[in-house]
């Protein structure tokens, strides 16, 4: 893995070190023998693999030295309780203790705060769930969960919804080299309405400076409120292309706001 040169908590990624699974499967052997020193090279070597990790949260607005140093403690728990007897390699294993460790922390860090009853209801039911699956041999219904667990279906699956981690409108779901798509851009509002945007009579100005195409894009997007995904199979171009479209659009209906007149090449 190609690493920038970056410092995270004091520590230069650029130079982290790297350990083979040869050396890796070493240290262990050396450490199941009863050899503590290599306890701080497996940590040091296994840095990296805490940093792949991370890029699956940077665009939660979280302070990545926090995250670095809480995916820390993960592969400090899993250097401490892996055995080469697991018959799997290290980052396998150390991998989903990692990023329970960064999930735990965000969850107990987030401002969407869930009361203690909910989460132990949440954990109840998922111990249910897995006994009455092996019970039945089939997956079990919310009812026959709650039943079990002697509260209506509403709570169990109010209580499931708390297992649901938020995530941030502005994170990509899909990104090429030019043109990143958001979970905004996927989610439909349909507060949006023509009558918001018709009132101002500058704005619709601005939009009869646009080509049809154009026009029939921020329509659909804004006033009909319909994602670029639905836009695009209906016009017969890619969803990338409507993205771009809708941002130059945007721009020229900008520019005709502040006065600056001027048309854009939208087309391209």
């Amino acid at each position: 893995m190609q690493l920038k040169k970056v410092n995270l908590c004091g520590v230069n990624t650029h130079k982290l070190p790297f350990l083979s699974a040869a050396r890796i499967k070493e240290l262990f052997n050396k450490k199941a023998e009863g050899d503590q020193d290599v306890r701080q090279e497996l940590i040091n070597g296994n840095l990296r693999l805490v940093l792949s990790i991370l890029q699956r949260f940077k665009n939660r607005g979280e302070n990545l030295d926090d995250l670095f140093q809480v995916g820390c403690i993960g592969l400090i728990k899993a250097v401490d309780n892996f055995s080469l007897e697991h018959n799997v390699n290290f980052s396998t294993y150390a991998v989903p203790m990692v990023i329970g460790e960064i999930r735990r922390y965000l969850r107990d860090n987030n401002a969407l705060r869930v009361s203690r009853s909910l989460k132990v209801l949440a954990q109840k039911a998922q111990q249910i769930r897995e006994k009455l699956t092996g019970k039945l041999l089939r997956e079990p219904t919310i009812g026959e969960i709650a039943q079990e667990l002697g509260v209506t279906p509403e709570e169990v699956v109010f209580a499931y919804q708390t297992l649901n981690e938020p995530i941030s409108l502005h994170e990509p779901v899909f990104q090429d080299a030019s043109d990143p798509v958001y979970v905004l851009d996927l989610v439909s509002d349909k507060k949006c309405s023509a009558e918001l945007w018709v009132e101002d009579l500058t704005l619709r100005q601005a939009l009869t400076t646009l080509t049809k195409r154009e026009r029939k894009i921020l329509e659909d997007r804004f006033f009909d409120g319909r994602t670029q995904m639905e836009i695009a199979a209906e016009i017969g171009i890619s969803q990338a292309q409507v993205s771009r479209i809708e941002k130059a659009a945007l721009r020229q209906v900008r520019r005709c706001l502040q006065g600056q007149g001027g048309k854009e090449n939208a087309e391209a």
